[in-house]
Parts: structure tokens; C-alpha cells; sequence
């Protein structure tokens, strides 16, 4: 359900980007995703390097071959039942692509594997309209 309420999400921010006027010549409207992978898993150590590499290779690029920026991050929050804060290392990635719906579905995929493959509450994901030339 939260990937259909996404994809519509998504699909709402490409319909307004495309009507977008970009300043610069040569630029065209996209969108750029943020996403935010926690590497702890409970029960065990980790995601490590080798796991990252391998998923950010198999889904990541196989999903948005035209590329993509990985950064190391740090995650804070609050857990409510043990009443402390939670640190927690993490993969930033920024990932900047034209509007559809195709990508929207390729995010979601991203995400969704993740979650299943890490065993993951939630990918933090944070999208805007950008005007963008490569």
C-alpha cells in the first residue's frame, strides 16, 4: 500500500515538474531523489560494505544505470519505547531523473528491496523538482 501511495505521490511532483521553466540553457525539469538506507539490522551485524556494493550494483544501478551519488551519513531518532536516541549509520543517495512514470516504479522498487533485503521498517526518501543538465 505505501508504494501505491508513493508512486502517486511521485506521479503528482512529475506532472508539475514537467510544466516547470528551467533558467539555464540547456537544462530540462527532473526530479532529484534523496533516499536514506539504515545499515543496522536487528538480530545481527550491519549491512556491510561488501552487501552495500552489491545491492547498490544489482538494484541501484540496474535500476537508474545513468547513474547515481552514494554518501556515508549518520541517522538520529527517537525510540519511543526505550525513550533514548537511536544513532545510526547510514547510505545517502541522490539520484536525478526525468519525470515518469517508469522511474517513480524503479524508486519504489529500490526501496521496497531494500526493506525486504536488509529486514527494514522504512527507506527515508525525500524528492523535489530541479532543473538539471548532464
Amino acid at each position: 500500500m505505501k508504494s501505491v501511495v508513493l508512486g502517486a505521490a511521485l506521479l503528482a511532483l512529475c506532472g508539475t515538474v514537467q510544466a516547470a521553466t528551467c533558467p539555464v540553457r540547456g537544462e530540462r525539469p527532473m526530479i532529484e531523489a534523496q533516499l536514506f538506507f539504515g545499515r543496522d539490522v536487528e538480530g545481527r551485524g550491519p549491512v556491510s560494505k561488501e552487501e552495500w556494493s552489491d545491492f547498490a550494483a544489482k538494484v541501484i544501478a540496474e535500476n537508474f544505470p545513468d547513474g547515481f551519488t552514494v554518501t556515508d551519513g549518520e541517522g538520529a531518532w527517537f525510540d519511543p519505547k526505550a525513550k533514548t536516541m537511536i544513532h545510526e549509520d547510514s547510505k545517502i543517495v541522490l539520484i536525478v531523473f526525468k519525470p515518469s512514470r517508469a522511474a517513480t516504479v524503479k524508486l519504489s522498487h529500490v526501496m521496497d528491496a531494500y526493506k525486504s533485503q536488509f529486514h527494514q521498517q522504512s527507506v527515508g526518501l525525500v524528492t523535489r523538482q530541479v532543473c538539471a543538465a548532464f
